[in-house]
């Protein structure tokens, strides 16, 4: 019989972590070895207790689990992550699994897919759900947003106009109307308003906690 399944579940909701803790608690080969709250605590705690499988959420005060991904991995690069998010946008999916995440899962998942995943991970398997790959898909190849319009959109979520844009960024208005048609562009939107529901409900850009 193979050794239990060591797992880190990385989540900043205390009853979330509780729940998984619970789930894992009836598999007789899987045990909860450390819990992290930020995406830094996942860091540090992989590296002193280096579980088998880590269950990471992806919004997280501090870096995002997309990050904390990429820094364990970087660090190590055989570690098994798997993203457990309510979040289904196709720009946050393909993040988790760029950094290298080896699954990504909706906590809406039932139990025994779950525990497939973990399984699966451990064993260096994907496990991409139906739902998950669909989504992936349909990301438009073009969408991929410059480091600057990233900047310019995150401050048109906030509602901030052309002329505050350019203050906050220390540009000329006619550079910040560039970036905007750029980004109405590459999100095949109309206007500022469809560009802010694009970005939200893709997971481009968050709103602030």
């Amino acid at each position: 019989m193979s050794a239990d399944v060591r797992i880190l579940l990385v989540d900043d909701h205390y009853l979330v972590r509780v729940g998984l803790a619970s789930i894992l608690a009836l598999e007789t080969d899987m045990t909860v070895c450390a819990e992290a709250s930020t995406g830094e605590q996942a860091v540090a705690l992989y590296r002193k207790h280096r579980p088998d499988v880590v269950l990471m959420d992806l919004r997280l005060p501090g870096i995002s689990g997309s990050e904390a991904t990429q820094a364990i991995r970087d660090e190590f690069p055989d570690a098994r992550v798997i993203v457990l998010s309510t979040y289904a946008g196709d720009e946050e999916i393909y993040l988790a699994l760029q950094a290298g995440a080896m699954a990504y899962l909706l906590k809406s998942v039932q139990r025994e897919e779950l525990v497939q995943a973990i399984r699966k991970a451990r064993e260096g398997q994907r496990h991409i759900p139906e739902e998950i790959a669909a989504r992936l898909a349909a990301r438009l190849p073009r969408s991929q947003l410059s480091p600057r319009e990233l900047d310019v959109l995150g401050l048109v979520v906030q509602g901030k106009r052309n002329k505050e844009i350019a203050s906050a960024l220390e540009i000329t208005e006619g550079t910040v109307k560039i970036h905007v048609s750029s980004i109405l562009c590459k999100l095949g939107v109309s206007d500022r308003t469809e560009a802010v529901t694009a970005a939200l409900q893709r997971g481009i850009v968050q709103l602030s906690r």
